[in-house]
């Protein structure tokens, strides 16, 4: 249904990084696990630590996941914004180029237990 302005539509994000009072949203999606049918979307400082984002927010989230005992998020394959990406476990999130509203994608190649059949 087409719709008609009476005045100029301005329209003001909400998800502005200067609204999370030091924080950031981080997306974070496990590919071709069909337990989780989005990315999860995670709100966190940017001065954690890689290695702790995914062992205290990560690792309890897909703790579901039937698999998720034996994945080791070290040793997983990464990408960040489309791209493969090797990450620093030590450094923050900041160092890392983590940015608001960044994407984080990883995937587990032969760990696919809830894999829709092809």
């Amino acid at each position: 249904m087409a719709l008609t302005s009476t005045k100029p539509y301005v329209g003001v994000p909400r998800d502005l990084v200067q609204n999370f009072n030091g924080k950031q949203i981080v997306y974070v999606c496990w590919d071709h696990h069909m337990l989780f049918a989005t990315p999860l979307m995670l709100v966190v400082e940017p001065e954690m630590s890689f290695g702790d984002l995914l062992e205290n927010v990560v690792k309890p989230l897909i703790g579901a996941d039937p698999d998720a005992a034996v994945v080791d998020l070290t040793k997983v394959e990464w990408l960040k914004s489309g791209r493969s990406w090797a990450p620093d476990f030590g450094a923050s999130l900041a160092v890392n180029g983590i940015v608001h509203k960044e994407q984080l994608r990883f995937s587990t190649p032969g760990v696919n237990s809830l894999l829709a059949a092809a």
